[in-house]
C-alpha cells in the first residue's frame, strides 16, 4: 500500500460489508491495530452492519409505509451505533484502548432535514482529546445532531459523508474508505465483468459517477472532499493493495472514463404542467428528471423508493407508464457521442427514449429489461475499444 507518514492522522472508513458479522469485525481491528503499531492516530468511522438498516426500515414501514421522518431517524441511527460499539469492545480485547462515540458525542452538527440532513460543522474537540490520550476513535457514521438537538441520519451512504467531514475538520492526512471491492471501476463489476479498476479518477468524473448510480462512492461525500481538498482513497477490506485514488490531477480526465447505471426507476405520466410539478417536488425536496409531454402533462422518471412519497405529493395526478434505468457515459466531452451512442444501441435494438448531456455526463433512458445488455455493449464499445484504439492506459499516479 502507499506509505503515509508515520505519527499523521488517518480517517479510516468501513462499510455495512467489512462490518457484517463478529468475525469481520475482528478483521477490521486488526487492520486498525496494524495501522496504529504504524504509528498513526486513527478515527474509524463504521456503518451499520450489512442488512441492518434495511431491516430498521422494514420494520418501520410494518407500522407506517411512510413512517414519520424523525422518529425514522431515531430508528435508523441505532444500526451505526451498534457496529461502533462492538469493534470499541474487540479493540479494548486486542490491548488497544478504543472509544466509540454516536454522532452527536463526536461533535457532529446538522441541519434539520430528517432523512437527508447535511453536516453543517464539526466540533473537533471531543476527538482530538481522547486522539491526545493515544486511544483509537470509532465513530458512527451516518448521523449528527441538529441546533434543536434532534437525531437526524445523512441519508443513504451518509457514513462515507461523516468519515470525509472529520478528515475535513481534523485535517487528516488522508481518508481511506474501505469497502468490499478494492477500487473504483470504469463499471460495476457486478454488471459489467470486463470492467476495469482505475488507479486515479479526477474528482470532476468520480463525482458525476456517484451522482449516476455508482454505488462505491456517495456523492454528498465526494462533493465535501472536493470542496475541502481532502486526499481520498477507496481501499478494499479484505485484501491489500494501493485501491482507487480522487485525484485532482487534470490530466487522468479520459473521454469515457466510465458507465454508471441507475436501476429500480419508474417512469410516470403526471397531469400537470412542468412548471407546477417542478414547484410541487421542490416543495418536497424531491428531485426527479422531468419532461413536458403536453401543455398539461409531463413525464418523470423517480427512483422505485420514492413512489410511496409521491403518491402523497401528488394524490391521483399519476400514473405508471415501464420500469426504466438510466445509463449514464463519464468523462470529458460525452456530449459529442449521443449519436454514435444511441445509434450502437438501436443496432441492438435498445431504444434511447430520453437523454440529458452535460460537460461530463451523457445520461440515457432505456427500458428496464435492456440495461444489461444496454451496459455490456456501452462499456464495451466506449470504454473498452476505444482504450485498446487510443492505447491509452488505466494507470496513472497513485
Amino acid at each position: 500500500m502507499t506509505q503515509i507518514a508515520r505519527e499523521s492522522l488517518i480517517v479510516q472508513k468501513f462499510g455495512g460489508t467489512s462490518v457484517g458479522s463478529i468475525e469481520r469485525i475482528e478483521a477490521v481491528a486488526k487492520r486498525v491495530m496494524k495501522a496504529k503499531t504504524e504509528g498513526h492516530q486513527l478515527v474509524v468511522v463504521v456503518s451499520a452492519m450489512s442488512g441492518e438498516t434495511n431491516r430498521l426500515l422494514g420494520l418501520a414501514q410494518q407500522v407506517d409505509a411512510v413512517p414519520a421522518a424523525r422518529e425514522l431517524d431515531v430508528l435508523l441511527s441505532a444500526g451505526e451505533q451498534v457496529s461502533m460499539a462492538l469493534l470499541a469492545m474487540m479493540l479494548n480485547k486486542m490491548g488497544q484502548p478504543a472509544v466509540s462515540l454516536t454522532g452527536w458525542q463526536a461533535g457532529i452538527e446538522t441541519d434539520s432535514m430528517f432523512n437527508d440532513a447535511s453536516i453543517t460543522h464539526i466540533d473537533p474537540r471531543p476527538i482530538q482529546q481522547l486522539l491526545a490520550q493515544d486511544k483509537v476513535v470509532i465513530v458512527a457514521g451516518f448521523q449528527g445532531m441538529s441546533d434543536e438537538r434532534e437525531i437526524t441520519t445523512l441519508g443513504r451512504g451518509g457514513s462515507d459523508t461523516t468519515a470525509v467531514a472529520l478528515a475535513g475538520a481534523l485535517h487528516a492526512n488522508e481518508c481511506q474508505i474501505f469497502t468490499d471491492v478494492d477500487g473504483v471501476y470504469t463499471c460495476d463489476p457486478r454488471i459489467e465483468p470486463e470492467a476495469r479498476r482505475l488507479d486515479v479518477i479526477h474528482f470532476d468524473d468520480m463525482t458525476s459517477m456517484a451522482r449516476n448510480g455508482a454505488k462505491v462512492l456517495q456523492l454528498q461525500s465526494v462533493e465535501h472532499a472536493r470542496e475541502n481538498g481532502v486526499p481520498l482513497r477507496v481501499l478494499s477490506s479484505f485484501e491489500d493493495g494501493d485501491g482507487t485514488l480522487v485525484s485532482f490531477d487534470s490530466h487522468v480526465s479520459a473521454e469515457v472514463v466510465g458507465v454508471a447505471l441507475k436501476s429500480q426507476q419508474t417512469q410516470l405520466e403526471v397531469a400537470l404542467p412542468i412548471a407546477e410539478l417542478q414547484d410541487q417536488l421542490n416543495l418536497f425536496g424531491v428531485s426527479c428528471w422531468c419532461q413536458p409531454t403536453t401543455a398539461n402533462t409531463t413525464q418523470l422518471v423517480t427512483a422505485n423508493e420514492q413512489l410511496a412519497r409521491l403518491e402523497l405529493v401528488l394524490a391521483g395526478k399519476m400514473r405508471p407508464l415501464a420500469g426504466v434505468a438510466t445509463l449514464s457515459l463519464v468523462g470529458n466531452g460525452v456530449a459529442a457521442l449521443v449519436e454514435p451512442v444511441c445509434a450502437v444501441l438501436a443496432k441492438a435494438g435498445i431504444q434511447v427514449q430520453q437523454h440529458t448531456c452535460s460537460t461530463h455526463c451523457l445520461s440515457l433512458l432505456v427500458s428496464d429489461s435492456d440495461q444489461q445488455l444496454a451496459v455490456n455493449i456501452v462499456h464495451k464499445r466506449f470504454v473498452v475499444e476505444t482504450e485498446s484504439l487510443d492505447n491509452r492506459p488505466l494507470l496513472a499516479v497513485s
